[in-house]
């Protein structure tokens, strides 16, 4: 996955590292010289006024030449339209290139001459074309040169260090992203405590303070929905004490079935408040799991018992609370008891690789759709076709069997059995 500031860090270096480059192309490409491209318009009106024409002698026009050139801090050369060396002053300079070769072609002031620039061997020349065909070359005395791989370093060098420069700024903006997307994955999680701390006064400052407020809000709502839920079931074991008495002091004659569906109501309801109160408390996080050392295969065993489950595998201590941990079992052979269409219930208890231990518990009942194997550990949820009440069931214990795997460093998975029938595997830490 690409991090967002690397994302924003090399677009940016990108667009320096651009700039850098055609600032170095134009450096190297486009003449320089300034003050040889400030004289020419001077070098133009002065080599119509003051040079001696074509026909004049050659001394004549050496001597001309050396005067122009004490009026400019420049190398001067002479030729002719066909190139011959008339006169110089100082090196002499060679002839201009053609004209698609030229740097710059420019108009002078006088309207007859023009100009070209190009480069020679000691750098930038301008060349003013004489009306008579002759050619004036100059270049400045101390004339430098384009030095394009320097210019390429430098500019180089300094993308290298805004580069440098623009890293902390634009990983402090992303960090800080980054620490609210764990706080909004940890409330996703469960996690109603998580908030992030606001920093600065951008619009990530504002994201996190927003955050920060929603989930405030999510805590206090969800903490007064389970505080009152808790209470509820609290309330029902009064008047569900009462019914037991009033159910124990009903009349003799009393029809024994009538006696025995009321009695199974109200073991029912009384299971449901249970799970309930045990599910809320799970949720808030106020059951911590005790740590001691509990013989699985035992337990499985013991409960088994009461089902006239059929149990096999290896004896693994874990360490965990065994009161959680034999609710976990009861509910995993009861639901299999409850939706196994009366085939025989299976418990087996293995060595889980890296330690722990895992527990299957299977039946041979009709199974379940794969796209309901996920849903079935959903509180309250019941599948296609059953109906409430059907199987003495309350909707919370598949649920229940995963909070308390999940509260051992483990998880729970429904999976198809082989054969037919379900299999509800639990890993346990």
């Amino acid at each position: 996955m690409k991090r967002l500031y690397l994302q924003i860090y090399l677009a940016f270096v990108g667009a320096v590292a651009l700039f850098a480059l055609g600032s170095a192309l134009v450096w190297a490409l486009v003449p320089r010289d300034f003050e040889a491209m400030q004289m020419l318009d001077g070098v133009a009106w002065l080599v119509e006024k003051t040079l001696p024409p074509a026909s004049a002698p050659q001394i004549e026009q050496h001597a001309a030449l050396v005067r122009l050139a004490e009026k400019f801090p420049a190398f001067l050369t002479m030729r002719s339209a066909d190139s011959e060396l008339i006169a110089n002053v100082g090196p002499a300079l060679p002839p201009p290139p053609p004209q698609k070769a030229s740097l710059l072609r420019m108009e002078g002031r006088t309207g007859a001459s023009k100009c070209r620039l190009f480069h020679a061997d000691h750098g930038l020349v301008a060349a003013l074309a004489m009306s008579d065909g002759r050619w004036i070359l100059a270049r400045h005395h101390h004339h430098r040169g384009p030095r394009p791989l320097g210019a390429l370093a430098m500019l180089a060098g300094l993308a290298a260090a805004i580069a440098v420069a623009a890293y902390p700024v634009v990983r402090r903006l992303t960090r800080r992203l980054e620490r609210l997307n764990a706080s909004v994955t940890a409330l996703g999680g469960g996690d109603l405590s998580a908030r992030v701390t606001v920093e600065g006064r951008d619009e990530v400052a504002a994201l996190a303070h927003s955050f920060n407020a929603a989930a405030e809000r999510i805590e206090r709502l969800v903490r007064s929905l389970k505080e009152a839920l808790a209470s509820a079931s609290h309330e029902l074991r009064s008047p569900l004490a009462r019914m037991r008495m009033a159910l124990a002091l009903l009349p003799a004659d009393t029809r024994q079935d009538v006696r025995d569906r009321i009695d199974r109501d109200i073991r029912e309801l009384d299971d449901l408040v249970g799970e309930i109160l045990l599910t809320s408390r799970l949720d808030a996080g106020a059951v911590a799991a005790a740590r001691e050392p509990v013989d699985l295969l035992a337990l499985v065993a013991e409960e088994a018992a009461l089902v006239d489950a059929e149990v096999a595998g290896d004896a693994v201590t874990v360490h965990g609370d065994v009161r959680l941990l034999r609710r976990l079992v009861r509910n995993l052979l009861e639901n299999a008891r409850r939706y196994g269409a009366g085939s025989p219930v299976q418990a087996r208890v293995a060595r889980a690789d890296g330690g722990g231990a895992v527990l299957s518990v299977s039946d041979r009942g009709p199974g379940i759709p794969e796209a309901e194997r996920e849903r079935i550990f959903e509180p309250f949820y019941r599948r296609a076709g059953t109906h409430e009440g059907e199987g003495g069931g309350v909707g919370l214990g598949l649920s229940l069997v995963r909070q308390i795997a999940e509260l051992h460093g483990g998880r729970a998975v429904a999976l198809a059995r082989s054969g037919g029938g379900t299999t509800i595997e639990v890993l346990l830490r």
